[in-house]
């Protein structure tokens, strides 16, 4: 498998993918967009940092492309819909800058508290001896203001308790208890304006708005300092430079920027009380080091083991995940390939209830699988990553239910599709040691190997059916290798799953329609 490092990566990550067996890596970086096009059809995997920017027509043209790996945490330089919707898994690497980043903005809001760059450049520039020109503040009892509490906005939180801070913080995806655990208070986005006299932004670029603009710092506390080394169109950037103008902010810090490298005309630079840095977030070498390790690693876990880390546009399944839901994986797929070829017409909605056991493992992978057969019949490159997508662009409804409520079966996954025809749904299991069997079709219960062939029939309830089916499948040379029959009533109507060593012919499927007594039959491939 070749792989292409198309930005400058640490050679520790390199060497770990040029030692791998069985791979063939090209390092090229500062190729140009049309470079990038012509080469990219030859790749299985692609390693990038910031720099090489993975459009939606380098997409287009990465037909053999399964990977995308960031070594580092923003990927808004990588088109993530486009590679959804090829199938292409784009992983991050989130922890190796973590540190790193949280050190950066503890270092800006210093410097910012104490005025260090610009004391240092009158000093050695001017040569100034001017300490009363730059009167600083204690971070000792101020309130930090955290947008954002994940991994970085964490660690920020943790360092600045070590200077005595009081933390809040904004995340609408934290819960008060996990909040605790921290020590930090969970407050509303407008609270924190009005109380925080430090602030710093941990958190990504929601739907293209600013997190801060001309209303934001009209609310803010007078003389509050902020710090972004998170993404730069978090902060509308003129609002920010009249909120200082206005006296409403004192200072900021920025390291992150709406247009990168930042313009040297930019007004940013001409603000004394604005410190700017060139990205530095992740520039040390111990992050550098950690992500193109990371990123590397997770690469050949994907395309060598199909395991799933850090993944951004796909549930993660990382290998001790992957062991104990992968049955259900394969289950999940054969659902949605059967229940595809019972149902007339195109679904509309789909319904996976999980009961059991299976229930309380990370489920969504399965759904995903699910989707995955379902479609894989009809549309070709199907996988894992594209199944949602596909699946929302056919304004299919998906629903997802999960009990953790025991029955029949220690697990089971149901699976209910609809259609203007009407609604199939069907029910699997895990037997054993990782065995699938259908266990239910609509209202019949039974327990029915899966194989690659099988014919699954409704007829009555009366005597001779099974025989005239036996006559007519060896008529037409198919071998039966299990027969399952299920049934509500006596002399009601029955479900049969019959499994074949070889698929039947269009003639043998028109026999078996116009036997006696046979309502209905369908032919599934596996």
């Amino acid at each position: 498998m070749k792989i292409l490092v198309s930005d400058n990566l640490s050679s520790l990550g390199v060497d770990i993918l040029k030692k791998e067996d069985g791979f063939e890596v090209d390092v090229n970086t500062g190729l140009s967009k049309e470079e990038l096009i012509k080469i990219i059809p030859q790749y299985e995997g692609l390693v990038v940092r910031s720099a090489t920017k993975v459009t939606a027509d380098v997409i287009e043209a990465a037909n053999n492309l399964r990977v995308i790996g960031r070594a580092g945490v923003g990927v808004d330089n990588i088109d993530l819909e486009a590679a959804g919707k090829k199938g292409i898994i784009v992983m991050n690497a989130p922890d190796g800058n973590m540190i790193t980043t949280a050190e950066h903005a503890m270092a800006l809001m210093m410097s910012m508290s104490r005025n260090i760059p610009q004391a240092a450049t009158t000093l050695k520039q001017e040569k100034k001896w001017a300490p009363k020109n730059f009167m600083g503040v204690e971070l000792y009892g101020k309130t930090l203001g955290i947008v954002g509490m994940g991994r970085i906005g964490s660690v920020v939180a943790e360092r600045a308790k070590g200077f005595a801070m009081k933390v809040i913080a904004y995340d609408p995806f934290v819960n008060k208890e996990h909040a605790e655990k921290l020590g930090v208070e969970l407050v509303e986005l407008k609270e924190l304006l009005k109380r925080s006299d430090f602030m710093s932004l941990h958190t990504p670029k929601i739907d293209g708005k600013h997190l801060l603009g001309k209303e934001e710092f009209d609310l803010v506390k007078p003389g509050i300092r902020i710090v972004n080394c998170a993404r730069g169109g978090l902060i509308d950037e003129d609002a920010l430079i009249q909120a200082i103008k206005d006296g409403k902010v004192a200072q900021a810090a920025l390291d992150v920027y709406s247009k990168e490298p930042l313009p040297q005309d930019s007004p940013l630079l001409e603000v004394n009380e604005i410190i700017c840095t060139p990205h530095l977030g992740a520039s040390t070498e111990e992050a550098q080091d950690k992500v193109a390790i990371a990123i590397c690693d997770q690469i050949i876990d994907y395309l060598k083991y199909g395991s799933i880390r850090n993944a951004v546009n796909v549930p993660s399944i990382d290998e001790e995940t992957l062991k104990k839901i992968k049955p259900f994986l394969e289950l999940g797929e054969d659902l949605g390939q059967i229940v595809a070829q019972l149902v007339s017409g195109a679904i509309t909605q789909i319904k996976i209830q999980y009961n059991g056991e299976v229930a309380g493992l990370d489920v969504a992978p399965i759904s995903i699988s699910v989707l995955k057969g379902m479609l894989a019949k009809a549309i070709d490159g199907v996988n894992m990553v594209n199944a949602p997508f596909i699946a929302k662009e056919r304004n299919i409804e998906v629903q997802e239910m999960k009990t953790n409520e025991i029955k029949d079966y220690t697990s089971t996954i149901q699976v209910q599709a609809t259609t203007k025809e009407g609604t199939r749904e069907i029910t699997g299991s895990i037997f054993g040691k990782g065995d699938p069997r259908l266990v239910k079709i609509d209202e019949y219960y039974f327990e029915a190997v899966i194989s690659k062939h099988m014919l699954i029939l409704s007829n009555k309830d009366v005597p001779g059916v099974i025989g005239n089916l036996g006559n007519v499948l060896g008529k037409h040379n198919l071998n039966i290798a299990g027969f399952h029959l299920g049934r509500i009533n006596e002399h009601g109507n029955a479900v049969s799953v019959i499994n074949i060593d070889s698929p039947p012919t269009s003639e043998a499927l028109r026999e078996l329609r116009e036997t006696s007594s046979v309502l209905e039959v369908h032919s599934v491939v596996i």
